[in-house]
């Protein structure tokens, strides 16, 4: 079996050979390079026909500030974008920006005049649409290199049609987001600006809808609306409520039947908010607005009917009703289990009593980012129980196997998974389990949750036997996809085949085109003045209060640290080391989460480092999970190391990859402790005031000798080199972005 996987694996590691077999426009594309090259054309000369003309010069010089807005956002202006260890990442931008983009204006002043009239100001809109362009790009706090390149290219091609009065066949082939980047060049052509938006806005109208002051008065608002509350009721909900004259008369305005039932729901329901969970049931007339009123006015009915909306399979106004099963299923079931952890089980599961085997599975998987280890055993147990007599195929048909991999790799996680197994026959379990493996090509290229799933599975498998058979079917599915020349595919069972081979750390990160995931070198920390910078993010709730004054016991030795020094306006604390290497540690005061004090510290200590230009490699999140969307916000690409020292961190690698996609990533499973997240903090800076480079497998055991007695705490906790989930994604994104740049 190994070897036969490992033939897999190697064949997919042969990246480009492997794409050149199963998509052939890429070999061919490489064959057209040997051919004539054409003449250059006008477009396409690096020099001046003419000298720029003086009423222009004024708009080529915001450009070129803007351009070295560009080239210094990595702190350095040297004619490179440093976008973390990713040299791809950084060559794309790099390429698109500072070369491709820095020619336009060369190519604009070139432009030979189509109307001599008009063409003082033609340029001008160009000069000023490409300065935008590069701009957004400055100001975009979580900017995807390979998105700018296509917006680079896609302005490139815009300004050449518009020029040559092909504007409309060009938007007609090009209806997208690269476009309605650009958006500003369809001044002057309304039609098309309609036609751009509309189209955008059916293929994508929760994006769209967010825009929705720019098109509010356009005919075509009320298509973009009416496709939005399908996908997202509740935004449509808050525009109707919203004060905002423009924003509310769009939404009342449109005629469409769903949109002024939402209306309604607006005008007539005592709990509106809760009653859009059932804006299915309105809109089909199965109940009336009182009736809804009626069924959210207590918890556990609420939680009830919107599991029965969940396995009715309902999906119009889903992000509604499964965001609010998700914040019931934590806080009227989850938060109190986990409450009473100490209390005896009779009590502490009470309020599991009458529940059915689906709405416990409900409970799981929605819970799963604030599910105790043995909140999560417990409610296990619960629902084996009531499911007899029926088997695990049986309940996740009734559930419709909504979310069933997270279902499937928790139970893996928590050693349950042999005992779900074990209530369906042979032939019925072999059929789950290739529902597991099967099918992760779908969806968009960049919805890797259920993949993310199956990869983290594999770390807790503990059935040799079970190990091995999806072992097999990730062979069977690589098989499939690449005849079908499935790029989404190919990379995901390709990457899955290699997380499976078991190779070392140092060995796994080449195999994946990744930097070391098993260290990370102590110089890749600090900056140009050898500093290494800390942030730290607290909430002012009880717990956050409590994890502050437990952070702060870190640095109680006046040999090593500074005493804490709160800044005048009293919203943060700065931490110096004495000795050793320099490290400055930054933390906002857990102030008033209610009234947004703490955001206000947050954004204050953000604007205050940003002016000194101050970018930390290492940033830890202090809080609960409901929290950590908070500061995700503030994470960047030169953060280096990232701490979720919170419940559920380890389920938000997507969103902190976004930001951070080169950061050390140490999240927990499930729960975190103050215990063990002062250990990490004070092994990890031990070391750095060291000069050492961070060896996290060395680091791991030295920490976990420290925790005698604590293991089940510590246990919860998955180091960077263990994280399989996080690996997954860096790896997934880094391969696809190489192919699309070699098809391109």
């Amino acid at each position: 079996m190994m070897n036969v996987l490992h033939q897999y694996t190697y064949r997919f590691l042969m990246l480009f050979a492997a794409l050149l077999l199963a998509f052939p426009s890429f070999a061919d594309k490489h064959k057209k390079q040997k051919e004539t090259p054409k003449p250059i054309s006008i477009y396409d000369v690096d020099s001046l026909v003419n000298p720029i003309p003086r009423q222009r010069q004024l708009w080529h010089d915001y450009f070129h500030k803007a351009l070295r807005g560009a080239d210094a956002s990595d702190g350095k202006v040297d004619g490179y974008i440093w976008y973390g260890d990713d040299t791809m990442a950084s060559n794309a931008i790099t390429q698109a920006l500072l070369h491709k983009a820095a020619h336009l204006d060369t190519m604009i002043e070139n432009l030979p005049p189509s109307d001599p009239q008009r063409d003082n100001q033609e340029k001008i809109r160009y000069l000023r649409a490409v300065t935008n362009m590069v701009n957004a790009y400055n100001h975009d706090t979580k900017a995807d290199p390979y998105f700018y390149r296509k917006v680079v290219n896609n302005m490139h091609d815009m300004i050449i049609a518009r020029h040559e009065g092909k504007l409309d066949a060009f938007i007609r082939a090009n209806e997208n987001e690269y476009s309605l980047a650009n958006v500003e060049l369809l001044d002057g052509h309304p039609d098309l600006r309609a036609l751009l938006y509309k189209k955008v806005g059916l293929e994508q109208p929760l994006k769209m809808i967010k825009r929705l002051q720019e098109y509010a008065h356009e005919p075509f608002a009320c298509d973009i609306i009416a496709a939005a509350a399908r996908k997202a009721p509740t935004e449509i909900y808050n525009y109707a409520s919203s004060t905002n004259i423009t924003l509310n008369g769009a939404i009342r305005r449109c005629n469409d039947p769903l949109v002024q039932a939402i209306v309604r729901i607006t005008a007539e329901s005592k709990n509106p908010l809760k009653a859009m969970s059932f804006i299915s049931d309105i809109y089909n007339k199965r109940l009336s607005i009182a009736e809804v009123d009626k069924i959210t006015s207590d918890d556990i009915s609420l939680f009830k009917n919107l599991v029965r909306l969940q396995m009715q399979g309902d999906t119009l106004g889903g992000t509604s009703y499964t965001q609010e099963l998700s914040y019931r299923a934590n806080s009227i079931f989850i938060a109190r289990i986990n409450e009473l952890h100490e209390s005896p089980d009779p009590v502490r599961f009470k309020i599991l009593d009458g529940l059915s085997p689906e709405e416990l599975y409900y409970i799981i998987v929605y819970g799963q980012d604030r599910i105790y280890t043995s909140s999560f055993i417990g409610a296990f147990r619960r629902m084996m129980e009531r499911l007899k007599p029926n088997t695990g195929d049986v309940l996740l048909d009734k559930t419709r196997y909504v979310h069933f991999r997270t279902f499937i790799r928790m139970c893996a996680g928590y050693n349950t998974l042999s005992d779900f197994l074990s209530t369906m026959k042979p032939e019925e379990k072999t059929a789950v389990m290739k529902e597991f493996i099967s099918g992760l090509e779908h969806g968009k290229t960049d919805d890797l949750e259920d993949a993310v799933d199956v990869a983290d599975a594999f770390g807790s498998v503990k059935d040799t036997a079970l190990a091995n058979f999806l072992r097999q079917e990730i062979i069977n599915n690589y098989t499939r996809v690449s005849e079908a020349r499935n790029l989404k595919g190919t990379i995901v069972y390709g990457l899955l085949a290699t997380l499976a081979n078991g190779s070392n750390n140092d060995s796994l990160a080449q195999n994946l085109h990744l930097p070391p995931i098993g260290n990370i070198p102590f110089k890749s920390l600090v900056n140009d003045s050898g500093i290494v910078y800390e942030q730290y993010f607290f909430y002012g709730d009880e717990d956050g209060k409590n994890s502050y004054a437990s952070f702060l016991a870190n640095f109680r030795d006046t040999r090593k640290w500074s005493r804490p020094e709160e800044n005048p306006t009293k919203q943060w604390v700065t931490i110096k080391s004495i000795t050793g290497k320099p490290i400055v540690i930054f933390a906002n005061l857990p102030l008033d989460y209610e009234t947004d004090k703490d955001a206000d510290a947050q954004k204050a200590l953000e604007a205050w480092m940003n002016g000194r230009e101050i970018h930390p490699t290492i940033l830890v999140h202090r809080g609960h999970s409901y929290h950590l969307s908070s500061t995700v916000d503030y994470m960047s690409k030169s953060n280096r190391i990232i701490m979720l020292g919170s419940c559920g961190g380890y389920h938000n690698l997507g969103a902190v990859l976004d930001h951070a996609p080169d950061a050390h990533l140490i999240s927990t499973k499930q729960t975190g402790t103050m215990l063990v997240n002062d250990a990490i903090i004070s092994h990890l800076n031990d070391h750095l005031l060291a000069g050492d480079d961070i060896d996290w497998v060395t680091l791991w055991a030295e920490i976990g000798k420290s925790l005698t007695g604590k293991e089940k705490d510590f246990n919860e906790y998955v180091p960077p080199y263990r994280n399989l989930g996080a690996i997954f994604i860096k790896a997934y994104r880094r391969i696809f972005n190489e192919a699309d740049l070699a098809g391109d």
